[in-house]
């Protein structure tokens, strides 16, 4: 048996699998991506002002009466540890939280419940429009404003799944473009 002619067809047979596996398709599947998806494939940023201020698909904590509030996230939409609580229907730790997130004014299931990933981008139409008062009056806008905003905002199903939801980021930065007088 010749080893050089083994160990010569091993290293050629394991360099063509590199080559093929780590280069080739990583780099096919990149540039299809990036023409059938052109946002999606480079992260889908949002800009305001130039810079980039998060993505169309994760979601982001926002406080305060001026700002559309997100989906509650079990995770503190820490992309690296995505997930849910965890938390069964009967446990009481759960229970007390989604309480106290009605009695703090959340009456749409999306506003009291937080989401299996932990990094909804977006809200239901209805959780948008419970919120469209206290949005309007902190910004001095007209609540009929900020409802339109939403119905422009307002993304329907893909295809046949899913229900009507508002991106929170997008809805903000066009509250912060109104309220700026940029739009």
């Amino acid at each position: 048996m010749n080893y050089g002619k083994l160990i010569y067809a091993c290293a050629a047979l394991t360099a063509l699998v590199i080559v093929v596996c780590g280069v080739a398709y990583p780099l096919a599947t990149t540039l299809i991506a990036a023409v059938a998806l052109p946002g999606g494939a480079g992260g889908s940023p949002v800009y305001y002002n130039g810079t980039v201020v998060g993505s169309v698909l994760i979601g982001q904590s926002f406080s305060g009466p001026e700002h559309f509030h997100s989906r509650p996230s079990a995770v503190d939409y820490n992309t690296s540890a995505s997930g849910a609580s965890n938390l069964g229907p009967n446990n009481p730790a759960l229970i007390a939280t989604v309480l106290e997130r009605i009695s703090n004014g959340s009456m749409t299931a999306d506003a009291a419940l937080s989401s299996g990933s932990g990094l909804d981008p977006d809200i239901s139409v209805d959780n948008a429009m419970s919120q469209a008062a206290r949005v309007a009056a902190a910004n001095g806008l007209s609540e009929d404003t900020v409802k339109n905003l939403i119905a422009e905002h307002t993304r329907g199903r893909l295809l046949v799944w899913g229900e009507p939801r508002v991106n929170v980021l997008e809805l903000n930065i066009a509250v912060l473009e109104l309220k700026s007088g940029k739009v």
